[in-house]
């Protein structure tokens, strides 16, 4: 199933709220939180007490994605701003195990995300402790860059591994997504898609969200057939 996941680094944080309200309202099945800490990534973003702030409409999934150099002391602060899926980068903690069965034990779904450059063998000892993998196809620290179409290799090969192991892991695809990249990375097996000025840089967030996901559907229906 294709779900859309918009950025709220490119939504206006002078009424976060009604922001994330309209784009569930649209259509968006998750609403995708860009946490950076200015050490791991360039920019810096916000912590827990911004989300804790945050009205959360009923069946919205709340995605972090921590981009940043210590996530283990923030684990806890999320969990009671009301994330219902926490994602750490598997270059940052140093005992990247510990910390992913740290996420679960805070209740939330635990995910593991790769840069552009870390090969997919780096999830090789992890991949049973997760309920999400997150593939940057972009270097993290700044929306509106170009998707990295080297990226749609290790999407394929990703899922290829999962297909080998039994499991049924969503591939999220982060950076770069549009209504022109989309296909490219649904195609190769990627499910869940983080979308940011593709749908809070159009003046119509359903007509964008429904748009990205016509584009997707139609890219995997053939991959599927191929499958058999």
């Amino acid at each position: 199933m294709i779900q859309i996941a918009p950025s709220i680094l490119s939504a206006d944080f002078g009424r976060i709220s009604e922001e994330i309200a309209a784009v569930h309202e649209a259509g968006a099945d998750w609403v995708h939180l860009d946490v950076m800490d200015g050490h791991f990534v360039p920019n810096l973003t916000f912590g827990p007490p911004l989300v804790a702030r945050m009205e959360k409409p009923k069946g919205l999934v709340f995605d972090a994605h921590l981009m940043v150099t210590d996530p283990d002391p923030l684990i806890e602060g999320f969990a009671q701003a009301g994330c219902h899926r926490l994602t750490v980068h598997a270059e940052a903690p140093i005992h990247l195990h510990r910390t992913l069965s740290v996420v679960r034990s805070h209740g939330m779904q635990a995910g593991v995300s790769l840069n552009p450059a870390t090969p997919v063998s780096a999830l090789d000892w992890v991949l049973e402790e997760v309920e999400l993998v997150l593939l940057m196809s972009v270097n993290p620290g700044f929306g509106g860059q170009r998707y990295i179409p080297q990226v749609t290799g290790k999407i394929r090969e990703l899922a290829d591994i999962l297909a080998e192991r039994g499991l049924a892991i969503p591939i999220q695809v982060d950076g770069g997504i549009n209504t022109e990249t989309i296909g490219e990375a649904a195609g190769a097996g990627a499910t869940v898609f983080v979308a940011g000025t593709a749908v809070f840089g159009e003046p119509d967030y359903r007509a964008a969200i429904s748009a990205l996901r016509e584009r997707a559907e139609a890219a995997v229906k053939p991959r599927r057939k191929d499958l058999g």
